[in-house]
């Protein structure tokens, strides 16, 4: 490395001081995926783990969360409750920010920041409040209660990301297409959305991820049969603590990488 390439000492702190905070950000979170390989029943590092002992180190805790019923029924409702929370919100925040997106929509200010309210209201004060209307509607402690709940704090993080997509959206191109024959939903469907899919695709990732780590709508609307994993893990923290929440915590930090390499993927695609 040449003096014209070395990093000068302002870079240099800057790259150091941008490390000390990916560190600060990110080592309370790694640090839980050794301690789900222990042993032992604690949730800290013993003087074998310390040492590399190979019997210090097991699949004990992923297998229990497997074996366990409380566990994998509570994983088949976290997935049910996302997916059908996904799609409602999905379609519903998708149609209003084309909806938003005419500039015809009167108070259109009005209307976004109303959708968009649950995302800066304290989760317990919409849980409280969805505990009290779906149980006036007899929804209380069912799955459709829950996936409606989770639905509506969806809905803003579609409006917000279909909403920037639609920002670079040429309208002329919805014209031309009208213009040579095309109605409302062939336009729609093969010219909209396709330039627009990135956008849609990225919101349901997140509606997706606000359902399935949500817990506090749970605590409040769900009852025994619509126990999802944070609930579980939630119970287990209060009622028996044991590592196999330090495993199923390995599993929710590998599927949030998961999720955020796609939605950068697909932001790069949608730039492209």
């Amino acid at each position: 490395m040449t003096a014209a390439t070395r990093p000068g000492p302002g870079r240099m702190a800057y790259l150091a001081f941008c490390t000390l905070v990916f560190v600060f950000l990110v080592a309370p979170i790694l640090v839980i995926v050794p301690l789900s390989f222990n042993a032992e029943p604690y949730f800290t590092f013993t003087e074998g783990m310390l040492r590399l002992d190979p019997d210090a180190w097991s699949l004990r805790w992923y297998r229990e969360i497997i074996e366990n019923e409380a566990w994998t029924g509570s994983l088949v409702n976290s997935m049910v409750i996302g997916v059908s929370a996904t799609v409602i919100a999905t379609v519903l925040g998708t149609l209003a920010a084309l909806g938003l997106a005419n500039p015809a929509v009167p108070a259109r200010r009005a209307i976004m920041g109303i959708l968009i309210s649950p995302m800066v209201t304290p989760v317990i004060i919409a849980a409280a409040g969805m505990f009290f209307f779906y149980s006036g509607l007899g929804l209380g402690q069912t799955h459709l209660g829950i996936i409606l709940a989770h639905a509506a704090l969806g809905v803003p993080f579609v409006v917000v990301t279909v909403t920037a997509t639609l920002a670079a959206y040429d309208p002329n191109l919805t014209r031309a297409a009208a213009s040579l024959g095309a109605g409302p939903w062939t336009t729609f469907r093969r010219v909209q959305f396709p330039l627009i899919a990135p956008g849609v695709i990225s919101g349901a990732l997140f509606a997706f991820a606000v359902s399935f780590d949500e817990v506090v709508v749970v605590l409040f609307m769900g009852g025994v049969d619509q126990r999802t994993i944070p609930r579980q893990m939630w119970s287990g923290i209060r009622e028996q603590i044991s590592p196999a929440i330090l495993a199923v915590a390995t599993f929710l930090i590998a599927f949030a990488a998961l999720l955020l390499l796609t939605v950068e993927w697909l932001r790069r695609r949608g730039r492209a």
